[in-house]
């Protein structure tokens, strides 16, 4: 008898095989429980914690490969044997490819199911105890990624290291501009002093001149000090503005003068300052078409476009995804006191295979996300978001009526609103009569059917 009961499910279809096979593990020590298809399968793995499973190969509707593809990207660390009184190689190659531990050919001896089981409950215990560490390679500037890609990156920071021109910084959001005006203005001469970053995206742009180049007491209402702006505050250093193509044409005539001149003007002040500042600028989006369409000066864009970087999406860089996230694996971990957990195999399959529209931010957020929901030495893929998994979807109700499946959703707008019918109606592409009177008429199909 086991000193831990391990928790095995078995599906099959077959009532006799089910009640066979539960007799056989139950007199082994092990706690069994049994469905005779994979939607009820589904139902003991949502509320039971399932170690184990052994499933039959073919069943009506849902057949066993998918419900190990569901087991397998839905629920931690549990292990499948397939069954399958169908032995071709063909099919122990597919289910091994989805999952699968084990494949037993019915019919089997009892040897032969116990050696299946016992060696991979030892598996689920061994990998409780294992423990993965990884140090992904930095560069010298604190970026994480060797792809070529990424190497074109590291050339354009170390070119803009050695001078002070200013850099245009391109790349979709998320993917780490801020990082990389960062490393520029920490490995120049200016590493000393003033890294100011501005997002100029987040501020009005009736706030931004005053931001920016700062404003004389009683300049304006509320202006009840004197205040230098970010241009007076990086003096001697580095200006990051970020998001700059979400400035005004007003506002980008007056930071070509800044580029032109070394000068700004205080709001309220008809003294300009000078100012030794590097300006490193940054955008998510395409600077040149900006131009084209009218929305960017042509000539500040020349301006800032003095050396380029482009940061590359996550997706275009794919050899880099894993040292990133074990990156950010082993940086949570210590910031939450945390043994560091190991990423499984299908994990790293998932990580390398999703397209990453968020980029490198997203890639963060979810590893930061998955170490303080973990709570075992290995991350698995249950762990991960739904969008990421395979999943089986439960059957459509199909026997109701056009009728019946329109009544359906407009209860439920309904509720979604409380009850609100204008609101409603404006959800339903309807007028209000239209609804009224499609009210109406569910009420007296109600009356008929309580009458009947």
């Amino acid at each position: 008898m086991l000193e831990k009961k391990e928790k095995i499910l078995i599906v099959d279809d077959s009532a006799d095989t089910l009640e066979m096979l539960q007799r056989k593990l139950s007199a082994q020590g092990y706690d069994t429980f049994t469905a005779c298809d994979v939607p009820k399968a589904i139902d003991v793995l949502n509320n039971i914690p399932i170690e184990l499973v052994l499933t039959d190969y073919k069943m009506p509707k849902i057949s066993g490969l998918d419900l190990i593809r569901h087991i397998n990207d839905n629920f931690k660390h549990i292990k499948v044997i397939m069954l399958t009184g169908y032995p071709t190689i063909e099919g122990a190659v597919e289910a091994v490819k989805v999952g699968a531990e084990e494949y037993l050919t019915k019919p089997f001896t009892d040897e032969e199911l116990f050696t299946a089981v016992s060696g991979t409950v030892e598996k689920i215990r061994n990998q409780k105890l294992a423990v993965k560490s990884h140090s992904p390679e930095q560069n010298p500037y604190g970026l994480i990624g060797t792809s070529k890609v990424m190497q074109k990156v590291h050339y354009g920071i170390k070119k803009s290291c050695s001078n002070n021109a200013t850099v245009l910084i391109q790349g979709e959001s998320g993917t780490g501009k801020e990082v990389v005006a960062r490393a520029i203005h920490y490995h120049s001469k200016r590493n000393k002093t003033p890294f100011v970053p501005v997002n100029c995206g987040a501020i009005p742009e009736a706030l931004l001149e005053a931001e920016l180049f700062g404003f004389t007491k009683g300049s304006f209402t509320g202006a009840t000090e004197t205040r230098a702006g970010y241009f007076l505050t990086a003096d001697g250093g580095t200006i990051f503005l970020d998001e700059v193509s979400e400035t005004s044409l007003s506002m980008q005539v007056k930071l070509l003068r800044v580029l032109q001149d070394k000068q700004v003007y205080m709001i309220g002040s008809k003294n300009p300052r000078t100012v030794n500042v590097r300006i490193i600028a940054a955008t998510n989006k395409d600077l040149q078409l900006q131009v084209k369409q009218g929305f960017f000066r042509e000539d500040l864009y020349y301006r800032l476009n003095v050396l380029t970087i482009n940061i590359p999406p996550l997706r275009d860089r794919v050899e880099d995804i894993i040292p990133l996230a074990y990156h950010f694996l082993n940086k949570y971990a210590r910031e939450n006191a945390q043994i560091v957990p190991s990423l499984s195999d299908d994990v790293l399959v998932a990580l390398s295979a999703y397209h990453w529209p968020g980029n490198v931010r997203e890639l963060e957020n979810l590893i930061y996300r998955m170490v303080i929901m973990n709570e075992d030495s290995v991350i698995n893929k249950s762990e991960l978001p739904d969008y990421m998994k395979f999943s089986i979807r439960p059957p459509k109700n199909l026997d109701r009526t056009l009728e019946q499946v329109e009544t359906e959703y407009i209860v439920d707008v309904l509720q979604s609103v409380n009850g609100n019918k204008s609101q409603a109606a404006k959800i339903l592409d309807i007028d209000r009569k239209t609804l009224h009177n499609r009210l109406s008429q569910m009420n007296k199909l109600n009356e008929v059917e309580n009458v009947d």
